[in-house]
């Protein structure tokens, strides 16, 4: 045993192993190197990640932060024991969000909590974390596993994470700026995402026995459907940004259209949203049917397709649409700003 690593048997019969963190932390490495980008200071093992920002041509920088979880599609990897996609679901529930506001983000950070520290499977976790952050261009700046025994069972852990971005306080996207008859530009989801897993859990009777399913409709089993990770919008929206004014941003999460889409309105705007315009993937439809779920409750838990929504002048849609394509999304126009206060209505 190295004889600069602590270690305590006491402390491993009481449930924590803290040679096995070391272990966790030596795999990870080549994973967090991937996300190294300008503006690293520090490498990971440290009390705090260092990131020195280039404030370069921003004359008003403002910094915004955004946290979340991976909620109950946790246990779905658990289920299939594939523990390597999760973390990019991670990484997006926070990337998109502040991305919402034109904000380009840093740098994430992770937490972890288990029952019982397995290392090989904390660096899985930890290589989808890295993914996500190589997808938003950011760095993975450090992090936490903590193991928690007698909390949850072994086999158990939680994911979270918070990244920090940065905008020019001039460039920030609030919504001030929309007008009646502003095109609504529409990214497609990859699938569920992470959202409405505890419905969805209890509609399909997610065990272990049936996450290995074939559906002919998904083309795949059922529990790699519904692990499919969240796509990560932040390069699609910041190239739409820098094409022309993005007025407002909607990331599609819990709460579906009727929660999320009119907190990017402001007074007197609704979004006038059409269904056709995007195709509902199958995942929706069978969990629908098999779960008899009323069409309202659909687009109020989940994304039915559209995980992102922005705004953009009828005359400047096009350099929107084309900004998207080049980052490698799939733009639709899927509806306009209308007057109204009624935040969004479905067509």
């Amino acid at each position: 045993m190295n004889p600069n690593k602590s270690h305590s048997e006491s402390y491993k019969a009481a449930g924590v192993d803290v040679t096995a963190g070391y272990r966790a932390v030596e795999l990870m490495k080549e994973h967090v190197e991937r996300t190294r980008i300008p503006g690293v200071v520090s490498g990971i093992g440290g009390f705090g990640g260092l990131f020195a920002p280039d404030l370069a041509g921003l004359r008003d920088p403002v910094l915004v932060s955004g946290t979340d979880g991976v909620g109950t599609k946790l246990k779905i990897a658990m289920l299939m024991d594939k523990h390597d996609t999760i973390g990019i679901d991670a990484v997006a529930m926070c990337v998109n969000d502040v991305v919402c506001c034109g904000a380009k983000p840093l740098f994430f950070l992770d937490y972890i909590a288990c029952g019982k520290n397995v290392p090989e499977k904390i660096a899985a976790i930890v290589s989808g974390v890295a993914e996500g952050c190589v997808q938003a261009g950011c760095a993975l700046l450090g992090g936490e596993t903590a193991e928690h025994p007698g909390m949850m069972p072994e086999d158990d852990y939680d994911l979270a994470g918070f990244t920090v971005g940065l905008v020019d306080r001039e460039k920030i996207i609030d919504g001030s700026d929309l007008a009646v008859g502003d095109v609504l530009v529409g990214l497609k989801s990859s699938g569920l995402h992470s959202n409405g897993f505890s419905l969805v859990r209890k509609v399909f009777g997610v065990s272990e026995s049936n996450v290995g399913r074939y559906y002919d409709e998904l083309g795949t089993s059922l529990g790699d459907a519904l692990l499919t990770p969240t796509r990560i919008y932040v390069k699609a929206v910041l190239a739409a940004a820098r094409a022309t004014q993005v007025k407002a941003v909607s990331h599609i999460t819990g709460g579906g259209f009727y929660e999320n889409i009119p907190r990017m309105m402001r007074p007197g705007f609704t979004a006038k949203v059409e269904k056709a315009s995007v195709e509902v993937p199958p995942v929706f439809r069978l969990l629908q049917q098999t779960g008899n779920i009323p069409e309202r409750d659909m687009y109020n838990t989940f994304n039915m397709g559209l995980g992102l929504v922005m705004a953009v002048s009828k005359e400047t849609a096009q350099q929107a649409i084309d900004a998207a394509a080049a980052a490698g999304e799939e733009p639709v126009v899927v509806g306009e700003v209308v007057s109204g206060e009624g935040g969004v209505v479905l067509c």
